[in-house]
């Protein structure tokens, strides 16, 4: 994995990483920012993501990857896709902002279904606000969340509050890997 690794960490470092004065998704204010889209929407980039997700998830038993839009769109598609390519069956699930007011009014985009194994995926994650809301959905859904995976972990609260979760969590890099 170390040579994945290592180019998508040039690539986030390259295109994905800009300095100034942030308000953070959380209200944080930082003096710099990490538009994980900038990576994931760019082809070597996300399948750079999706292979290393992957690797992180071999030999685990789960069914569906799945996390909150937008960070986790491109990831989750990717990673499904692949996943196909490597004899592995996982379902693809996109949890909303909100939900949908009109059609089916789902939250959980996919083919949820009570009991699945859920790993949830993020972009970028501070205090683990987005990933912990996804993991609730997933569990009032009837979904075992087996597992938290982010590209980049700001190192803001998230491993303490998804351990207050009791799901394990595990970035592919904390901000100090990119020297921030």
């Amino acid at each position: 994995m170390g040579n994945k690794r290592d180019r998508l960490k040039e690539i986030l470092l390259e295109k994905a990483i800009r300095f100034g004065d942030f308000t953070l998704a959380s209200g944080q204010k930082s003096t710099y920012y990490i538009n994980g889209k900038m990576a994931t929407l760019d082809s070597e980039g996300l399948n750079l993501t999706a292979e290393i997700f992957l690797d992180m998830i071999d030999g685990i038993e789960c069914d569906a990857i799945g996390g909150p839009t937008l960070g986790a769109d491109p990831i989750i598609g990717a990673v499904v896709a692949l996943a196909h390519n490597r004899g592995r069956k996982l379902s693809g699930l996109i949890v909303r902002k909100e939900t949908k007011d009109h059609g089916t009014q789902k939250l959980i985009e996919g083919p949820v279904a009570e009991g699945m194994k859920v790993v949830v995926v993020e972009d970028v994650t501070t205090t683990g606000g987005s990933p912990g809301r996804a993991v609730e959905i997933f569990r009032e859904a009837g979904c075992d969340v087996i597992k938290v995976m982010t590209i980049v972990d700001r190192k803001g609260g998230a491993a303490e509050k998804l351990a207050g979760m009791n799901v394990p969590y595990e970035p592919i890099f904390a901000k100090e890997d990119l020297g921030l």
